[in-house]
């Protein structure tokens, strides 16, 4: 009985995260000019991926990329999303914000699939 309480928790945890990534992305796509992704499956994954991070480390540290050790990463924030290449060329290695000139961008700045 104490395992399902314990995933009953960690569900919720996630849930309460992956709310909060789609709350973000949205707001942060709309505040600079940035789209989804034209492949609805890539803009879910990565803020899944995200939402995990959120969860598990306290904080989103970008999904896209291999670590050796996530905690230190998250400490280090430089992939912490917004990454620091996002922020300061608007290049998003998970090709979760894309420039309007991104052959790959679409129009959208809401997230429509995630529930």
């Amino acid at each position: 009985m104490q395992n399902n309480s314990f995933q009953s928790n960690l569900n919720a945890m996630h849930r309460e995260s992956l709310n909060a990534m789609i709350k973000f992305a949205e707001t942060y796509a709309k505040r600079t000019g940035t789209f989804f992704c034209i492949d609805p499956s890539v803009t879910q994954v990565v803020i899944e991926g995200l939402a995990k991070h959120k969860a598990e480390y306290g904080a989103p540290l970008c999904p896209c990329r291999h670590y050796d050790n996530k905690s230190i990463e998250v400490s280090a924030a430089y992939w912490n999303c917004p990454c620091v290449p996002m922020r300061e060329r608007k290049e998003c290695h998970c090709m979760l914000f894309l420039t309007p000139n991104n052959e790959f961008a679409s129009e959208r700045q809401e997230v429509s699939i995630i529930k």
